[in-house]
């Protein structure tokens, strides 16, 4: 009890942890817990960039191979590839490396605890926590943490509780997500976030297009590296929209879809045509989605379907 009179929580149970592997979520993940107090002994790196990754990130961690890292560990974190987390569990479990009650989460946004069934078989507790979280290898990574929401799964309550405890103990969000929910979450968040990163880069290909060899008197060419002056135009743009669309929804779509504006439309398509087929086919395909949302006029349904005379 403290001067206050308020019963003081017991600090949280620090943990061993061992990493598989030292990829950017694993690191990032790692540091996280280390800045908390628990202590990273060990991780596992096969490629050069891994091993340089651990090295810089977790220091006074030890590289070792798989097998040693999942056995001297109370926290097993299995941060890798979705297509290697089945056949990477179903090896652990084959040569019983894990220790009966090791607390083993995977970061994977795609599978819930089913896909560490062989283990949980051995006496673990089963995890899936996957932080909604786009990732560079640098040290922002684990900064971002601290504001990200991350989605688990765990096999009963005291899962939960426990996957709650770590992810709010590194400061980030904690969500339920159902195990039967697992995939429909994952295709969320990719649609979101990785074919936005299609979009913009589309949008900032078009726009050098447009701005290269308008050029006023000292300013910086318009070229091809990113960060450049197509860059700097639309940032602003894009984040006013994601700001607006987050805070007040599909209210906040504006331009000539939402206006309906068929002609505007008609034209976006010709010369974007012009410059990338591609690029005029993805157009095409949200701007017939944000119609579809606002309701938009027959005309501009027609055009957007392909099926009218006005492109």
């Amino acid at each position: 009890m403290n001067d206050f009179g308020i019963i003081n929580a017991p600090a949280p149970a620090r943990l061993s942890v061992g990493i598989v592997s030292a990829g950017r979520v694993g690191t990032a993940l790692g540091v996280a817990l280390e800045r908390v107090g628990h202590v990273v002994g060990s991780c596992a790196a096969v490629s050069d960039a891994s091993k340089a990754r651990a090295r810089t990130r977790l220091p006074d961690s030890r590289v070792l191979p798989v097998d040693e890292v999942a056995a001297h560990c109370d926290l097993l974190i299995l941060a890798v590839p979705d297509t290697e987390l089945d056949g990477l569990v179903r090896g652990l479990a084959a040569t019983g490396t894990v220790r009966p009650g090791t607390i083993v989460v995977h970061t994977s946004g795609a599978h819930g605890v089913g896909v560490l069934a062989p283990l949980t078989e051995h006496g673990v507790t089963p995890l899936a926590i996957h932080p909604a979280m786009t990732f560079t290898g640098h040290d922002e990574d684990t900064v971002h943490l601290g504001s990200a929401c991350f989605g688990i799964t765990a096999a009963d309550e005291i899962g939960y509780a426990i996957a709650q405890s770590l992810v709010l103990e590194i400061g980030g969000e904690p969500v339920r997500v159902t195990e039967e929910m697992r995939p429909l979450y994952h295709a969320a968040l990719a649609h979101g976030s990785n074919h936005l990163v299609t979009l913009v880069s589309d949008a900032v290909e078009v726009l050098r297009v447009a701005l290269g060899g308008q050029e006023l008197l000292g300013q910086q060419l318009v070229d091809t590296e990113p960060g450049g002056v197509a860059e700097r135009v639309i940032r602003p743009l894009l984040t006013a929209a994601l700001d607006n669309v987050l805070r007040r929804g599909p209210a906040a779509l504006t331009g000539p879809v939402a206006r309906g504006d068929a002609s505007a439309v008609a034209t976006h398509l010709r010369v974007l045509e012009d410059v990338d087929p591609r690029i005029a086919a993805g157009y095409r395909a949200l701007s017939l989605r944000s119609a579809e949302r606002a309701g938009a006029n027959p005309q501009l349904m027609e055009i957007l379907e392909g099926t009218g005379h006005g492109e």
